[in-house]
């Protein structure tokens, strides 16, 4: 009998079973409609904001002696972030964590995830202030072409964010390991070499402290560039889908998506302060903001068009993912060749992430090809490479 991709990728899908599949479908259709209410809640948050008058009264207070821009750009954006984040707290608790907990998606203790979100936030309000700095002197100094030179600004921060990231960042969150001694890191260790990735640039980190899902991602550029793998997919995963999925995480290192993402983010941000050099006037007049675009105070509003511009933008942003996503799984096929362990690794990600969305829906919010598409390409590798096919082998434990 011969091999049938659809089938094989049918049984590998229905193997969730129908409650896990409607779990996951009621979990994802949700997340896309909260798109839609958190930018409700970011006009709401603006309004709230600019109708207090904080940010005015610390901007008069900065400048009652002396002008000092950078200073006063930089107090005023990063109070602007606090401030707007405390405003929108009760719906950040039912997004990402109540929610998540509803569906099992983290076991993460209420305390912990209050004080990870405040040194997350603080870290951020440092960084965006600073960010700002660059953004206000350009808007003051460059005239009416300040927005073409915000793509290599954005691009610059950017760079740096995820240079020292890994370093400096993500160490204050998660514990980050080399594989331990073993098959495991051994099967690894060759992956890596074949790839031109250095062996002490992979990683397993407790990701199940924030969430349950079995995640693995790449992160940093240069030397501090790194493939991590959670625990939880680590220690719930074969052998041969550890092989799988490092395969895939290595497809990113050595096809440079790290630096497309850079200029495609950076040309997203010449076109997003392009429009909102010409629009914001009129959302200023919307929230009641008397603050001109060069003002910092005015920095609330510029933030709601950034958060629109972003939702609009997502399909785009998608599309060049779901790309990325699928030339990783291409190189994990072609240097590992485990198309049935890639593929139970990719089920394991359904629960979370609906494996059977429309193709509108995909378009729209999914950052990846949807599972069943991936596991079907999976599956047509196999039956176009019988010779090579390799058995699955058995759970290592980790």
């Amino acid at each position: 009998m011969s091999f049938d991709p659809a089938q094989a990728t049918a049984a590998y899908i229905d193997s969730l079973g129908p409650e896990a599949l409607a779990k996951a479908a009621a979990y994802t259709s949700g997340g896309h409609w909260l798109l839609l209410w958190g930018l409700l809640v970011s006009a709401v948050t603006t309004w709230l904001l600019i109708r207090s008058g904080l940010l005015e009264r610390l901007a008069a207070r900065l400048n009652r002696h002396r002008k000092r821009p950078n200073l006063t750009a930089f107090l005023v954006s990063a109070a602007t972030f606090l401030l707007l984040a405390l405003l929108a707290l009760p719906w950040t608790l039912y997004e990402s964590y109540f929610r998540e907990k509803g569906y099992g998606r983290t076991s993460q203790p209420l305390a912990d995830f209050l004080g990870q979100s405040a040194t997350s936030l603080a870290i951020s309000a440092v960084v965006s202030g600073l960010l700002f700095v660059g953004v206000y002197a350009l808007i003051r100094r460059a005239g009416k072409s300040w927005w073409i030179w915000s793509g290599g600004l954005v691009a610059a921060g950017l760079t740096a964010v995820m240079l020292l990231g890994p370093i400096f960042i993500e160490p204050i969150f998660n514990d980050y390991k080399p594989v331990p001694a073993g098959e495991v890191r051994d099967a690894l260790v060759v992956q890596a070499a074949a790839a031109g990735v250095p062996a002490d640039r992979i990683f397993v980190f407790d990701g199940s402290r924030q969430s349950n899902n079995f995640t693995a991602n790449v992160s940093g550029l240069f030397g501090s560039a790194r493939i991590a793998i959670s625990d939880i997919a680590f220690k719930g995963a074969s052998l041969d889908e550890v092989k799988a999925v490092t395969g895939h995480e290595i497809g990113h290192y050595v096809s440079g998506h790290i630096w497309r993402m850079v200029g495609v983010v950076a040309l997203l941000a010449m076109l997003f302060f392009w429009l909102a050099d010409r629009l914001y006037p009129r959302f200023a007049r919307l929230f009641g903001s008397r603050a001109s675009l060069a003002d910092p105070v005015g920095l609330p509003v510029l933030l709601f068009i950034a958060g629109l511009f972003g939702l609009l933008a997502t399909p785009l942003m998608n599309a060049i993912s779901r790309i990325d996503e699928k030339e990783a799984d291409d190189y994990s096929l072609k240097t590992v060749n485990l198309p049935d362990a890639l593929s139970t690794a990719l089920v394991k990600t359904a629960e979370y992430r609906y494996p059977r969305p429309t193709d509108l829906q995909e378009m729209l919010f999914y950052s990846h090809p949807s599972v069943e598409k991936r596991v079907r390409s999976a599956m047509e590798w196999k039956a176009a490479h019988p010779a090579n096919a390799k058995v699955p082998e058995t759970p290592s434990g980790g």
